[in-house]
């Protein structure tokens, strides 16, 4: 019979203690921000809270059911965190669409300030252009390109401001080496060339004149084939790289001639056939 109340006794303690930590529990929960970011479902959360309130128990892990509590602690850290993470996202994407929007606006500046020059022949440098487009405003870049399909060129013109730009309209029609040109609205900027490639020395400068690239060579053409047919045509070839890889099923070479005349030549060549593909000299 003893031990029988014993054992009431010993059981009525466990109750007692377990609604002891039940109600511990219930008080410290009460004390807890309901609207607070870690509690509310992110899709009911508009917009999540930033912060427990000011009166927000620390969690004690072992006062609050040992390794279970700490988990559940665990869970509400790992949820937090992923809200931080998710909004420093939208910052980061807010700052890159900033930066695309100035980006793009700077660009639709310098089109604006652009003209397009075409009909130009090979004797026409980017130093003379500039210098006769300056009369207009003042240059802040001049790119001439070539054009695989026609013995003539076209180049893009900026100018510091809009009104040199239209200005510049007005020379449409002006013969700049042998032939008329033609001067539009610019539909694109000019992309920027990173400096490192750029010649630094006149004598750099010199060779990039001397030099083409060409285009669209058949594989089976040797380094002595296109060596062989730039100077029956062209003049002499003091430097020749005939380069190609696995991927593409063309190749490309940078041929250099001994006199800048050589390379004017060569650049009439385009569409001839090399092998069994016309090439694109540039």
């Amino acid at each position: 019979m003893a031990a029988v109340a014993e054992g009431s006794a010993s059981a009525a303690a466990k109750e007692v203690e377990y609604q002891a930590g039940v109600q511990k529990l219930v008080d410290l929960l009460s004390k807890l921000n309901p609207a607070a970011k870690e509690f509310v479902p992110s899709a009911a959360a508009s917009p999540p809270k930033k912060a427990l309130s000011a009166d927000a128990p620390v969690f004690d892990y072992h006062s609050i059911g040992g390794a279970n509590g700490a988990a559940d602690a665990a869970f509400y850290v790992g949820f937090g965190n992923q809200h931080r993470r998710r909004g420093n996202g939208y910052i980061n994407q807010g700052r890159r669409r900033t930066n695309d929007r100035v980006r793009r606006a700077e660009r639709e500046d310098s089109i604006r300030r652009t003209v397009y020059v075409s009909e130009l022949d090979h004797t026409v440098t980017e130093e003379r252009l500039a210098d006769i487009f300056a009369t207009c405003g003042q240059v802040v870049d001049c790119r001439i390109c070539g054009d695989p399909h026609s013995v003539l060129r076209f180049a893009f013109i900026e100018f510091s401001d809009e009104e040199g730009a239209r200005t510049a309209l007005n020379l449409g029609g002006t013969i700049f080496g042998f032939y008329p040109v033609r001067v539009l609205p610019s539909k694109t900027a000019i992309l920027p060339v990173n400096p490192k490639f750029l010649p630094r020395t006149e004598d750099e400068k010199e060779m990039v004149m001397r030099t083409v690239y060409c285009t669209n060579i058949d594989k089976m053409v040797t380094q002595l084939d296109v060596k062989k047919f730039f100077e029956e045509l062209c003049g002499e070839v003091s430097r020749l790289r005939l380069l190609g890889d696995n991927v593409h099923s063309t190749r490309i070479a940078f041929v250099e001639f001994v006199h800048a005349e050589g390379a004017i030549m060569a650049l009439n060549c385009s569409g001839m056939i090399l092998g069994t593909l016309p090439g694109e000299p540039f």
